[in-house]
């Protein structure tokens, strides 16, 4: 009995568990409403490296070209067909409720008209010959967007920042103190002129790891962000003195520590315009993150980066677009909503309301029904948001919410499912008992869909029902008991996929597929069990194993993968998209095997800044 009770949480405890967990005061909850509601920002890149299409202040920084090459740029930067108000607009269109703009990058050039001393503009330096920030800022805010401003606090260009270049120093600080101090003046003057000309609503900072707290002053930085706006938002690269996480590219395994944070993340691999950067991820991949990334209860800033004309890429632009379609569907299960249900409860993404009295399901597979584990409080309904379509449902005693989705109308990348209540619901977490069914009570289901999937969540947590039960490794003369109830569509299927159950076990942790998986003995085969249809590509993350091959166990059919978002130079795996031909789906439930160059390797570490380009 003390067990059980340990076990059963209210869903409102579990959701308030980051809320226990946070040090931060009821003002900062106050002023970190809006940027928690928001869930999606776009971010800008642009400046002198789109002349070019090189990489933002980095490819002179690592010595790829010198930096009077780089600097040549000033003349080519037009913004000839530059249209802030468009700019606005499709930023709006897509949804997003912030924006956050480059400033100035490392390379110190800056976007508005500064006054400071050294300051390297647009306005005064380049082809354009006009300061090209303001015009965007007052478009921004005539929309009714939240503004933020990314602000380089290295400046590689000024005469007294103390490095030029990865092997180039001007200086050692200790040793001329007075010459730092320069610079730190020189920043702070750039600060009170942003704050004074835009009265930004968040400051994201970057580059605070070359230099310790005490060598910036971000104390004194932060008292003078406070004097123009005490609710200004800081991102946490004004080290020590941030007010929210800023994973880097990686999409999290696991949702960070941090009560607030935010992914920025890039459309291709590139931050600015690169011309031949073709790397782009699709739409359905985008929307499918900004799912992931509301599940677990942070914001997605997207990144695009404008030409030297000041035109946004067609194929941006094409995803800003499809953000706007989707989001507009489905605002209700977007906008304020907390971070989503345990993976033991739900394998898959959710999100709960604000009032925790709803419950969202992201579906990004076309599928005959879904499941929910250890749910004790009856829903008084589920629907498709968008659609008003009535989802039916059935609440079994082992408090398994099974909802029928057979008839339903999929939408082509996310279909959102509400389960809506009278009153918060309660949930059952940590280590629960779920459905107990024998095997031969599996076999007997009519249902083969149903069948399958009960084989398959018992052997993702580990408990494999076929073990000593008479299958074989090819699923050939297997020697299952049957009775005369026994459903031979069911044997047929254990037949075909005999090689991802027989002496299998326990599927990957939470975080790293949004499904039901399991290993093979030497844990070098990743079994993925793929539900229905999906919507674009499966997607694993955090595998830090290479891939020898991946094939749909049962026919053989070789698989291709893509990898985004993956660095040469770190050991954080990128992202791996498996498609799957549509003709090749089974019924029932297909399974993917994925051979691994070793026994499988898990990264379930933070993601943070990055801190080099090389």
């Amino acid at each position: 009995m003390r067990s059980r009770l340990l076990s059963a949480t209210l869903l409102g405890l579990f959701l308030n568990f980051h809320d226990l967990k946070a040090q931060n005061t009821v003002s900062d909850d106050k002023k970190m409403e809006w940027f928690r509601n928001a869930k999606l920002g776009i971010f800008i890149h642009w400046g002198i490296y789109s002349v070019d299409g090189i990489s933002e202040s980095w490819s002179f920084f690592n010595n790829y070209i010198n930096y009077d090459h780089y600097m040549k740029q000033l003349g080519g930067f037009s913004a000839s067909r530059y249209q802030p108000d468009y700019w606005a607009e499709i930023i709006k269109s897509s949804g997003a409720r912030y924006t956050v703009i480059t400033t100035r990058h490392h390379d110190g050039v800056s976007l508005w008209n500064s006054n400071a001393k050294h300051a390297i503009t647009i306005s005064k330096n380049a082809l354009a010959k006009r300061d090209v920030l303001t015009p965007f800022i007052s478009e921004l805010k005539k929309a009714g967007l939240k503004t933020g401003l990314y602000y380089s606090l290295p400046d590689w260009s000024h005469p007294d920042y103390d490095i030029n270049t990865r092997t180039k120093k001007r200086y050692e600080i200790k040793s001329e103190p007075k010459r730092w101090q320069s610079y730190i003046h020189y920043y702070q003057a750039q600060l009170n002129e942003l704050l004074s000309l835009y009265q930004p609503d968040l400051f994201w900072f970057d580059g605070d790891w070359e230099h310790t707290p005490e060598e910036w002053n971000t104390s004194g930085t932060k008292e003078i962000l406070k004097k123009y706006n005490p609710g200004i938002i800081i991102n946490s690269r004004l080290d020590q003195h941030g007010d929210y996480e800023t994973p880097e590219q990686g999409i999290p395994v696991t949702p960070p520590k941090s009560k607030y944070w935010e992914l920025c993340y890039t459309i291709n691999d590139s931050w600015g315009y690169q011309p031949f950067d073709s790397n782009y991820k699709t739409p359905n991949m985008i929307i499918r993150t900004l799912a992931d990334v509301i599940s677990m209860g942070g914001n997605l800033l997207l990144d695009i980066g404008p030409k030297a004309d000041g035109t946004i890429p067609a194929e941006q632009a094409e995803v800003l677009k499809a953000l706007g379609r989707w989001i507009s569907k489905n605002s209700g299960a977007v906008y304020g909503t907390r971070q989503g249900l345990p993976f033991e409860n739900y394998k898959g993404k959710s999100a709960i309301s604000e009032n925790k009295k709803s419950v969202f399901l992201y579906l990004d597979h076309a599928k005959d029904f879904d499941k929910i584990y250890g749910l004790s409080t009856r829903p008084l309904s589920a629907k498709i948001v968008g659609e008003d379509t009535q989802v039916s449902f059935d609440l079994s005693k082992n408090k398994v919410l099974t909802l029928h989705l057979s008839d339903i109308k999929f939408d082509r990348d996310v279909t959102v499912v509400q389960i809506t209540f009278q009153n918060p619901p309660v949930f059952l977490t940590g280590g629960f008992q779920k459905e107990k069914r024998s095997l031969s009570e599996i076999l007997e289901n009519n249902n083969t869909g149903l069948a399958v999937y009960d084989l398959a969540s018992d052997l993702h947590h580990g408990n494999n029902l076929l073990d000593n039960s008479g299958l074989t490794n090819d699923g050939m003369d297997m020697n299952i008991q049957k009775t005369k109830h026994t459903n031979p569509e069911t044997l047929a299927w254990i037949s075909k996929h005999a090689e991802a159950l027989y002496e299998t076990g326990k599927g990957l942790p939470d975080g790293h597929y949004p499904g039901m998986s399991a290993l093979s003995r030497d844990r070098q085969t990743l079994y993925l069990f793929v539900e229905g249809s999906p919507t674009g590509p499966i997607a694993l993350k955090g595998i830090k194993n290479g891939i020898s091959r991946i094939r749909i166990v049962g026919n053989g059919t070789l698989l291709s993968h893509k990898v985004y978002n993956k660095l040469y130079w770190s050991d954080r795996p990128g992202i791996i998209y498996i498609d799957i031909p549509k003709e090749k789906l089974d019924k029932n439930l297909t399974v993917i095997a994925v051979l691994l160059d070793k026994p499988v390797a898990l990264y379930r570490e933070e993601v943070g800044a990055i801190e080099s380009n090389l």
